[in-house]
């Protein structure tokens, strides 16, 4: 494991306490593992080019870019290059689960959230920021200024996951919100009834807006490594429940592979980008994950 790899992981980052500096450390560890990695040039074109296309005026290309990468880019104008984005938090209180992580769902799609806020205005992208419960609670009007960051981090750094959650309904709300065609960045762990999130999500790029799912689980609510009987309460309605977990085992994880699975097909088919991650994984997946589908908008 090389040393940037270590430093992207929840429990390295859980000893930094200030949210900035993790999405500093988290943003900077993965920008110095790109230029080590076959992603080499991506670096390069996430900056500010993007490939060199047939109808490009050759007099564009960027031959210092070209002798380092032996690739044709162009200098993207500033008119292409700025999308406005929206963080979208779940405050629900399941998100505030964990098992045995250092750091719950919540935790989690914060320091991510914090992380892509850094490389948007780091891009001068205008970003806000959108919180829901039951609806929306509270909404930053996106910025690209540099004061930007520690106003959409410090109400980060604030927020707890309390109240029970319609996300259906608070992302139908955003969708009537939303004047101008936005990146919606939707970090929640969807634990609701399927087809009427799907429904809202639809309405979001029915509206011309770029949607990126990034679905949060906690590491056991995928691995489940309970056994014996097990009390289970729902964070939310504090029903309880009994269960055999050494039996269950194998049905619960049928049964989230096929949660998880029923959002990526349904991602796919709408043109939505879904990012499943759990709180155990290194957060550069998630972020080339976003570089991955901003690339593919250039």
């Amino acid at each position: 494991m090389t040393a940037v790899e270590k430093y992207l992981k929840p429990e390295v980052i859980n000893q930094i306490k200030r949210l900035d500096l993790r999405a500093q450390f988290v943003v900077k560890g993965f920008l110095q593992g790109l230029h080590a990695s076959p992603f080499h040039g991506f670096s390069v074109e996430f900056s500010e080019h993007r490939k060199y296309t047939a109808g490009d005026d050759p007099k564009d290309i960027d031959w210092f870019v070209y002798a380092k990468t032996e690739k044709y880019y162009v200098k993207k104008f500033e008119a292409e290059t700025n999308i406005t984005g929206y963080l979208v938090m779940d405050l629900s209180q399941s998100m505030g689960y964990t098992y045995r992580q250092e750091l719950t769902k919540f935790d989690y799609a914060i320091c991510l959230a914090a992380s892509l806020c850094y490389l948007m205005i780091h891009q001068q992208d205008p970003v806000g920021l959108i919180t829901f419960d039951e609806r929306i609670r509270d909404s930053i009007p996106p910025k690209s200024k540099r004061t930007q960051l520690g106003n959409v981090l410090s109400h980060l750094a604030n927020l707890q996951p309390t109240g029970q959650t319609n996300i259906a309904k608070s992302l139908t709300q955003i969708a009537a919100m939303m004047r101008h065609k936005s990146l919606i960045m939707v970090f929640s762990d969807l634990l609701a009834d399927q087809e009427p999130i799907t429904k809202a999500l639809q309405q979001l790029r029915h509206g011309g807006h770029d949607v990126i799912l990034f679905h949060v689980l906690d590491e056991a609510e995928v691995s489940f490594p309970f056994s014996g009987n097990v009390d289970f309460e729902d964070p939310e309605t504090h029903d309880r429940v009994q269960v055999d977990a050494t039996n269950f085992r194998r049905d619960y994880q049928s049964e989230v592979q096929n949660f998880c699975e029923d959002y990526r097909r349904f991602c796919f088919q709408t043109g939505i980008d879904y990012v499943g991650v759990d709180t155990s994984m290194q957060f550069d997946k998630a972020l080339l994950e976003y570089l991955m589908s901003r690339r593919a908008r250039g």
